[in-house]
């Protein structure tokens, strides 16, 4: 039996950070259960694209979500991350 979840890697990360802004890859990576190399990777994917934004505090990296960034999918064109979240959260 092929194993497959429902949201993506990205996804997943995403909800982790809307849960706890003040999350490590570490704690994400344990959580969504792939690499802490591979959350970097995804973190960098949300940067860039827009989704997010993270500010330095301390040793540690807050991460502010931008919920009004649209879906990428054409499935789900003219929805924002915001209802994913709102609906997943």
């Amino acid at each position: 039996m092929a194993h497959w979840t429902f949201l993506t890697n990205h996804a997943q990360v995403l909800l982790c950070i809307a849960r706890n802004q003040s999350v490590t890859a570490r704690d994400v990576a344990s959580q969504v259960g792939i690499t802490e190399r591979a959350v970097q990777r995804i973190l960098r994917d949300l940067d860039e694209g827009g989704y997010l934004s993270h500010t330095r505090d301390g040793r540690t990296n807050r991460y502010q979500i931008h919920a009004d960034a649209p879906m990428r999918h054409p499935a789900q064109q003219g929805f924002a991350v915001r209802e994913l979240l709102d609906l997943l959260g």
